[in-house]
């Protein structure tokens, strides 16, 4: 009787041991803009978030991937979704978007009106829900980092970002709120109200700084 319950616990530590062993990487696609694009370039956060990763020893629970395309606005997300994002297969999607919606609409009269930034989004992540893809919602971070509102497009970025509130509070997806993070690292750190490199290089794409304060905010949204 003991040598059978011996062999039990011996099969039962070998199936345990091997799962472990071959325990998938959670694919984790980040979706968004220029910003995004230069985040998965040496320097940038998703790179950095690689590297914290590493540090911690789990780098090999995640496969980082990113997809940011320059100038992106919410429906050219929606519009190459398919090939960029759900071919790859993903556990988790990461999606940040809105600077071009709202910064576009200044400089090439392009912009993406309220009403349709909400339709596109609400799509994208019903697209993405319905292949049971975990998604993380993250708000537009900066054009200008005033801290005494006088940014031109505050106003603007500020109502999109509560859009992205609401949507993530209505499909139930965790979101990383950026615009409150950089405001409020702004208001510690620039006391000579700059408009730039506190935690941006152009007052919208990041600097080592900044990628290394969005890399940390994900690495976060990743552990819960």
């Amino acid at each position: 009787m003991k040598v059978i319950i011996r062999s039990v616990i011996v099969c039962l530590s070998l199936v345990i041991g091997g799962s472990m062993f071959t325990m998938k990487a959670k694919r984790v696609v980040f979706f968004g803009d220029s910003i995004t694009e230069a985040g998965a370039k040496p320097g940038g956060y998703i790179v950095k978030l690689g590297e914290e990763l590493t540090k911690k020893g789990i780098a090999d629970q995640f496969e980082l991937i990113g997809a940011g395309i320059g100038g992106n606005k919410v429906y050219d997300l929606y519009l190459r979704m398919e090939d960029d994002v759900l071919a790859k297969n993903p556990d988790i999607v990461v999606i940040w978007i809105g600077v071009n919606d709202v910064w576009h609409k200044q400089s090439f009269g392009t912009g993406t009106d309220p009403d349709k930034f909400e339709k596109f989004y609400n799509a994208i992540i019903k697209k993405l829900q319905a292949k049971n893809i975990k998604v993380i919602l993250c708000t537009p971070a900066a054009i200008g980092e005033k801290t005494d509102f006088t940014n031109q497009l505050d106003g603007d970025l500020n109502k999109y970002s509560q859009i992205i509130r609401g949507i993530a509070a209505t499909n139930n997806c965790d979101l990383v709120d950026l615009r409150k993070i950089f405001l409020e690292y702004n208001l510690k750190n620039n006391p000579e109200n700059k408009e730039s490199g506190i935690l941006t290089r152009d007052r919208v794409h990041l600097n080592d700084q900044g990628n290394q304060l969005v890399a940390d905010k994900m690495m976060e949204a990743l552990m819960k």
